[in-house]
């Protein structure tokens, strides 16, 4: 069960520790997970069933949705397993890739089923499930009626005569939604309701931002399945400075990471901002936010890595921009180049 220490704002300030920017995404979704728990608590308390609410997030691919539940599972303590859309559509036993979720699961809880039970599943590419003319093995419709029993909750029979409830499991699903901002600018807001201070304009205009299950029906997700995901994050793309903070910033960055591995080989590794702003930009021209940043960190580092193990008289490593070579200090000397 939830720490009661962990309250929204604890959840966000735990989460802003890896996760750099999506603050409204950030509180949304602590809240969900918040009020998630309590509503277990309340549950087991009273007797009476929850109302389960899932979560949707909706943003660019490589903004940070699968960081936020890992990172999220991990402030709570508890077993997360992440699944594809695309490969429940690409597969004839939908049911038997739903159990081996569930499976995985209750490996992630170490065996204990209870533990597994109060997990978080999330899957990815939701947005991939829609009606279309791409030939595949089960159809998105298909696949969303599947995971409709077991997102509300129901006993799910794995190997070995083992049931697995889902009822208090948070599922979490994912996608980019490409179009749907094009949706969204066709239907009616909410302009004819009448407002008369500051205060209710700033909240219909927040409710006319918000992704309407209209909106989710047109782009080809099924009401069944919106009406299971209740909440809904949006998360925007990443500027340049925003992914200069991620290589840099997080407690498990690219970057500090590296540091540590350069120290153990007794070498002090600096790494000028500029580079930082380079590899931004290059990973912004690749369209793929930050997935993109570790590799062409560890490009860079790689030959760097490659020479300094073998040579102890390095102290220091130097890298002042992505096109010129890496200045090494090698016993109070300076040389340039690998």
């Amino acid at each position: 069960m939830l720490d009661s220490k962990l309250t929204p704002r604890r959840i966000v300030d735990a989460l802003d520790r890896y996760v750099i920017g999506q603050d409204d995404a950030k509180k949304t979704v602590a809240v969900a997970v918040y009020a998630h728990f309590r509503k277990i608590a309340q549950s087991t308390q009273d007797g009476v069933p929850i109302t389960k609410s899932n979560v949707l997030m909706i943003g660019p691919s490589g903004t940070g949705k699968t960081l936020m539940c890992e990172t999220l599972a991990r402030i709570l303590g508890v077993p997360f397993v992440t699944a594809e859309a695309t490969s429940l559509a690409q597969t004839r036993y939908v049911n038997d890739e739903i159990e081996a979720i569930l499976q995985r699961l209750v490996d992630k809880a170490g065996g204990d089923i209870e533990k597994a039970q109060h997990g978080i599943v999330f899957i990815d590419e939701i947005d991939k499930l829609k009606a279309g003319k791409e030939p595949r093995v089960v159809s998105g419709e298909s696949v969303q009626h599947a995971l409709l029993k077991i997102m509300e909750g129901s006993q799910v029979k794995l190997p070995g005569d083992t049931y697995v409830d889902t009822t208090n499991i948070l599922f979490i699903c994912g996608g980019a939604f490409v179009g749907l901002d094009d949706i969204m600018s066709q239907t009616h807001g909410f302009g004819f309701i009448s407002t008369d201070n500051a205060d209710n304009r700033r909240i219909l205009d927040r409710l006319n931002t918000r992704v309407k299950p209209t909106d989710l029906f047109v782009f080809g997700l099924i009401p069944e399945f919106t009406g299971r995901l209740p909440i809904i994050a949006r998360f925007g793309d990443l500027t340049r400075e925003m992914l200069v903070r991620i290589l840099t910033e997080p407690r498990d960055s690219i970057y500090s990471q590296f540091q540590q591995i350069f120290r153990h080989e007794g070498v002090e590794l600096t790494v000028e901002r500029k580079v930082f702003e380079q590899i931004s930009e290059i990973a912004i021209e690749y369209k793929t936010g930050a997935r993109s940043l570790r590799g062409i960190f560890e490009e860079l580092i790689s030959p760097i890595l490659f020479v300094v193990p073998e040579n102890p008289a390095i102290r220091k490593v130097g890298i002042a921009s992505l096109f010129t070579d890496p200045v090494f200090v090698t016993d109070g000397e300076r040389a340039t180049g690998t």
